[in-house]
C-alpha cells in the first residue's frame, strides 16, 4: 500500500491552533498516516511534542505533489495561506476554524476528530472555486504576475493622497476617478473585502467577477459584475501623486508606479476545497454572520425549495 502524506498547516502563533496542530499529528500517526508540515510549524510542533518525530518537512522529505489532503488549522487568513502553499499541487483543503466568521473552513474546533477521521476515511467531496490570474503592466511590459482567490485588490499607497484610476472592462473604458482603491474580487472574495466594501454577495457556483470601488470620488462608481470570460483592468493615472499598491489575498504586494496597469481574469487554475457538509449556501451566510430569520415559515407547497 503507498504511503499517504497529509498536509497539516497551522497559525502555530496561537496555542490553540498549535494544541490541534499536536492533536491531528497523533491521530493521522495512529492512522499509520504522515503528517507533513512547514518548517516553521514543524519546529513549534515538535517544541511541544517532542515524540511526533514522525513528521516530515514539506520541500525536504515530501513535495506537494505527493500531499493527499491539506487540513488547516485555522481562519480564512491560514486557509488562503494553505492554498498558497498548495498552489497547483491539485490537493484538496479542509479547514477547521479557529478563528472568528471562517467562511471558507468546513468545520468548527468541536468537530476536530470527526473531521480528520472523515479526512483519513476519504469521507468528503471535493468543490473547485474559481481564481483569478493577476498581471501588472506598464506599457507593454508585464513586470509583475500572481494570482488571488479572494481578490485583488488596488489600493493607493499613501493614507494622505488619493489614488487616480480609470477602469476598463474587455478593453474598453467605463469611468475614471480618484478612490482609496479599487477591489476585483472572485465569488469567494464577495464575503470578504469586496463585502466590506459594500459589494454584493455571490453564490460561490456562480461563475463571475466582481468590481467594488473603495471610497470612490464619482457619481457612477458602483459595483459591477461581469461574467467569467470578462477582463478588467485598473490603470494608475500618471496624475496620482505618489504610487498605488497591489494587494492579492492580503498575502502578495506589489507596488505600482504612475501609468501602471493591473489586469485581472479568471485563473485556469482552481483552489480545491474538501466539503463534509450538502447544506446550502445561505444556511452558511445566516450561520456565519449570525443572521436574524425569525418568523420565517418555510416554503408554501415546495415554492422556493430547491427540487
Amino acid at each position: 500500500m503507498a504511503t499517504r502524506y497529509m498536509l497539516v498547516v497551522a497559525h502555530t502563533g496561537r496555542e490553540e491552533s498549535l494544541t490541534a496542530a499536536v492533536t491531528v499529528c497523533r491521530q493521522l500517526l495512529a492512522a499509520e498516516i504522515i503528517p507533513v508540515m512547514r518548517r516553521d510549524v514543524h519546529a513549534d510542533v515538535l517544541a511541544k511534542a517532542p515524540e511526533l518525530t514522525s513528521v516530515v518537512v514539506l520541500g525536504e522529505t515530501v513535495e506537494t505533489s505527493q500531499v493527499e489532503l491539506a487540513i488547516v488549522l485555522g481562519g480564512d487568513g491560514t486557509i488562503l495561506r494553505a492554498a498558497e502553499i498548495t498552489r497547483g499541487c491539485g490537493a484538496p483543503l479542509l479547514g477547521v476554524n479557529l478563528g472568528h466568521v471562517g467562511f471558507l473552513a468546513e468545520s468548527e474546533r468541536d468537530n476536530l476528530l470527526d473531521t480528520v477521521r472523515r479526512a483519513v476515511d476519504r469521507d468528503y467531496e471535493v468543490e473547485e472555486r474559481m481564481t483569478l490570474a493577476v498581471r501588472v503592466k506598464v506599457d507593454s511590459e508585464v513586470i509583475y504576475e500572481t494570482w488571488a482567490l479572494n481578490e485583488a485588490t488596488v489600493e493607493k499607497g499613501s493614507r494622505e493622497r488619493i489614488l487616480e484610476v480609470v477602469i476598463e472592462v474587455d478593453g474598453r473604458p467605463l469611468s475614471s476617478f480618484g478612490c482609496d482603491g479599487v477591489v476585483m474580487s472572485s465569488p469567494t472574495g464577495s464575503t470578504a473585502y469586496a463585502f466590506s466594501a459594500g459589494g454584493p454577495i455571490v453564490w460561490p457556483e456562480v461563475d463571475a467577477m466582481l468590481l467594488v470601488p473603495l471610497s470612490p470620488h464619482a457619481l457612477f462608481a458602483r459595483p459591477l459584475v461581469v461574467g467569467p470570460n470578462s477582463v478588467f483592468a485598473v490603470e494608475v493615472l500618471a496624475r496620482t501623486q505618489g504610487t498605488g499598491v497591489l494587494w492579492c489575498d492580503g498575502r502578495r504586494t506589489y507596488d505600482l508606479p504612475p501609468g501602471a496597469r493591473v489586469v485581472v481574469r479568471r485563473s485556469p487554475v482552481p483552489v480545491r476545497l474538501a466539503r463534509l457538509h450538502h447544506g446550502p449556501f445561505t444556511d452558511r451566510l445566516v450561520g456565519k454572520f449570525n443572521l436574524p430569520t425569525s418568523g420565517w415559515r418555510g416554503p408554501v407547497d415546495g415554492e422556493g425549495a430547491t427540487q
